[in-house]
C-alpha cells in the first residue's frame, strides 16, 4: 500500500506545480520491433535472406519524439539523413505504414480523440478516431528509468498487425493459396501490455497510442515491440507547438484498415503473378 500512498502524494505535489504554469515537455523514445519473417518455400539464397532480414530489422528500429502539454501531444518519428551507400526506406511496403502507425500521431486526452497522418503507397490519409481506454492494472513493482522512479502497470490489448509474410510467401504445390482463402492479411490477437510510468510527471500521456496512467509512460512493450524513453526535457525555453495534422483523406481506423487490407491483397496478387521475382522487396 505504501507505493499507492507515494503515487498519490506525488500527483498532488506535481499537480499543484503543473497548474501553476503553462506546462509542456519533450520526451525522446527508442523503439525496436522484432522481425520474424517467414520466407516460406521461396528459393532464396541464405545471404540474400540475411540481407533482407537486416534491412527489415533496421527499418523497425526508430527514434520518436513526443511533445506534450497537460491535455495534448504530438508523437512523430525523428527524421534522419541516410548514410552514404544506404538505399531509401521508402522502397517496398513498411509494417508501420500498412498498420497506420508510421505517421505523425496527435492525441487529445481531454477529448479522448486521436489523429494520425499516414502515407500508404503514395497517398496521404488522416485517421480520425477515439482513443482506446485500456483497463490498466496497477502493479507494486517499481524501477528507476533515468532520473525518474517508474511504476509497473499491465493491460490486455487486442493487437491487429499486417501479415507481411502472407504477401511474400509463394504457395507451394497443393496449397492453392490457403492464405487468400483464410483472409490472413492481418494477424489479430490479444497480448499483454507492460508499461512503466512515473507519477513525477503526472500527465496521461505516453508513446504511440498509449495513455491513461497517472503519470507519463516512460517504457512500454507488447509481444514484439519495446519502447523506452531515453531523454526528457520539461518546460524548455522555446515554446513547443503541438498542432494536430490536417492534411490527407479523413478516414476512421476501421476504414483505413479496410483500405490497407485491399492494398495488401493487390500487392500479394501482383507479387505472385510475377512468380515471386523482382520488386516487392520488404523493408
Amino acid at each position: 500500500m505504501r507505493y499507492k500512498w507515494f503515487i498519490g502524494l506525488m500527483i498532488v505535489c506535481m499537480g499543484v506545480s503543473l497548474q501553476a504554469q503553462d506546462f509542456q515537455g519533450k520526451a525522446i523514445y527508442q523503439s525496436k520491433t522484432q522481425v520474424n519473417f517467414d520466407f516460406g518455400n521461396r528459393n532464396i539464397p541464405e545471404d540474400r535472406k540475411k540481407e533482407m532480414m537486416e534491412r527489415m530489422k533496421k527499418a523497425n528500429e526508430k527514434t520518436f519524439i513526443l511533445n506534450f502539454n497537460k491535455t495534448a501531444s504530438i508523437y512523430k518519428v525523428e527524421e534522419k539523413l541516410e548514410q552514404p551507400g544506404e538505399r531509401g526506406g521508402g522502397r517496398g511496403p513498411r509494417f508501420g505504414a500498412m498498420a497506420g502507425n508510421d505517421g505523425d500521431l496527435y492525441k487529445n486526452i481531454q477529448d479522448q480523440k486521436y489523429l494520425v497522418k499516414n502515407e500508404l503507397l503514395g497517398k496521404i490519409f488522416l485517421i480520425d478516431d477515439e482513443l482506446e481506454a485500456l483497463n490498466w492494472k496497477m502493479e507494486s513493482e517499481s524501477k528507476q528509468i533515468g532520473n525518474y522512479t517508474a511504476f509497473k502497470a499491465t493491460a490486455v490489448k487486442t493487437i491487429k498487425r499486417p501479415n507481411m509474410s502472407a504477401i511474400f510467401r509463394r504457395p507451394g504445390r497443393g496449397e492453392e493459396n490457403d492464405e487468400e482463402k483464410k483472409g490472413e492479411e492481418f494477424i489479430i490477437k490479444e497480448v499483454e501490455i507492460v508499461a512503466w510510468y512515473t507519477p513525477e510527471i503526472p500527465i496521461n500521456q505516453g508513446p504511440g497510442l498509449y495513455w491513461g496512467l497517472p503519470g507519463l509512460i516512460l517504457a512500454v512493450n507488447d509481444d514484439v515491440t519495446t519502447i523506452v524513453c531515453s531523454e526528457i526535457t520539461l518546460n524548455p525555453s522555446e515554446k513547443i507547438e503541438i498542432k494536430a495534422p490536417s492534411k490527407g483523406k479523413q478516414v476512421t481506423r476501421a476504414e483505413y484498415d479496410q483500405i490497407s487490407q485491399e492494398k495488401m491483397k493487390e500487392m500479394r496478387e501482383n507479387f505472385r503473378n510475377r512468380g515471386g521475382r523482382g520488386g516487392g522487396r520488404p523493408n
